[in-house]
């Protein structure tokens, strides 16, 4: 476990975000079954836009006020007490789910819960930031980014097993006892980090967008994120059309869903450790362009089968992307900064997550295919964006052998 950098803390932070990961991706297959289901009265808009409006609100949210609370946790130095306040609020709000009975109560819960996971990640990744090495930290965060993939695996299969068997209530249940789970093990296992009142310049102030915290390598790793996010988020506000068109039920829907999970189960770990030698640009820049065929192939999809497999090549591209991303954004954050740099990171990922399914569900109305193909040539002018600015962190063991020749 020393080779990929990890101890109980690393361990205990990745579990509680698989558990909101879980929670969540339980909502991404539950909502638009839901939305069909609950009086929708003041909005008479289609269903896929309601959809997009339901799953993208708690991305907006979350994702503008990351900065807010990445600065606080800066500034109060208490990373542990902000993720355990926030995994309290996920957990609340989940289980408030029962009690919905239109589509209001969904609107209100899904912003609640922006909040709430606004409060966590921030603090999650700083703490990380901290407790990690560089020379291993590519591999601890693909061990962050891996648990986190298992969360959401398991959540549209446990969302939609439960949905067909149980009904809808059983499943909110179960991502409420997953993350009291989390909260237990990040009480007894993590420490916070004492932080450094003033170094090179940085103020401990909440002062959110202080210059030089935000340098173009942070903001190119945003955007990848951002595309990441949004071309595997696409599939969430469309399940209802994809169900009709390929015949298919919630749980199918959520086996060929957790496909992307799955391929970057197997591929997170090694990418995110083989970034710790070869550097993190390349594999991001990778990542980025197979993106792009893997998310317009999705939208061509004419069976089950297809769906999966594009799915799960969705999944590689990402695998490129997540753990390199986080571990270039933790070596280029400054201490007494790193909850407002790492903040911008998980802004990225939140607005992408946020904007994918609004896509959907707005360009799906001209014609099917058509978020999928923007969102495809989006993913290759970020890899230009990454080309071109995003620098490397990592020297490697060839340049360093071509240095010392």
């Amino acid at each position: 476990m020393n080779y990929l950098g990890i101890n109980r803390a690393v361990l205990a932070l990745s579990v509680a975000r698989m558990a909101d990961a879980v929670g969540n991706s339980i909502l991404f297959i539950i909502i638009p079954l839901y939305v069909a289901k609950l009086p929708k009265e003041y909005f008479h808009f289609p269903l896929p836009v309601l959809v997009g409006i339901l799953l993208s609100v708690y991305g907006f949210v979350s994702a503008f006020l990351q900065p807010v609370m990445g600065a606080l946790s800066d500034k109060i130095g208490k990373r542990k007490i902000l993720i355990q306040t926030g995994l309290g609020l996920i957990g609340i709000s989940t289980l408030a789910f029962v009690f919905a009975q239109h589509f209001f109560d969904l609107l209100f819960l899904r912003t609640f819960q922006g909040i709430a996971v606004a409060i966590t990640i921030p603090a999650s990744l700083a703490l990380m930031a901290e407790i990690t090495k560089k020379e291993t930290r590519g591999g601890a965060m693909g061990v962050y980014s891996t648990l986190r993939i298992i969360g959401f695996t398991i959540g549209p299969l446990v969302g939609g097993f439960l949905k067909d068997h149980f009904g809808f209530n059983s499943a909110f249940y179960a991502g409420f006892g997953f993350i009291i789970l989390a909260m237990f093990l990040i009480q007894i296992w993590v420490s916070d980090v004492k932080i450094q009142k003033k170094k090179d310049g940085i103020k401990n102030k909440i002062k959110i967008f202080e210059r030089k915290l935000f340098s173009p390598g942070i903001l190119s790793a945003a955007v990848a994120t951002f595309m990441m996010a949004a071309a595997f988020s696409i599939l969430t506000a469309l399940e209802n059309e994809f169900n009709s068109k390929l015949n298919i039920n919630a749980f199918q829907f959520g086996i060929a869903f957790s496909m992307l999970m799955v391929t970057r189960l197997l591929f997170q770990v090694p990418l995110g450790k083989y970034s710790d030698s070869i550097g993190r640009k390349p594999l991001i820049l990778a990542g980025l362009i197979l993106m792009c065929p893997a998310t317009i192939l999705l939208g061509l999809s004419s069976s089950l089968n297809q769906l999966i497999i594009y799915r799960l090549f969705q999944g590689i591209a990402a695998a490129g992307i997540a753990a390199p991303a986080f571990a270039i954004a933790a070596d280029l954050s400054r201490e007494g900064g790193e909850g407002r740099q790492m903040s911008i990171i998980t802004m990225g990922f939140g607005l992408g997550i946020a904007t994918g399914p609004l896509i959907a569900g707005f360009l799906a109305v001209v014609f099917f295919e058509l978020p999928f193909i923007f969102l495809g040539i989006l993913s290759i002018a970020s890899a230009w964006v990454v080309f071109k600015y995003m620098p490397e962190t990592v020297v490697s063991e060839r340049a360093l052998f071509k240095n010392k020749s």
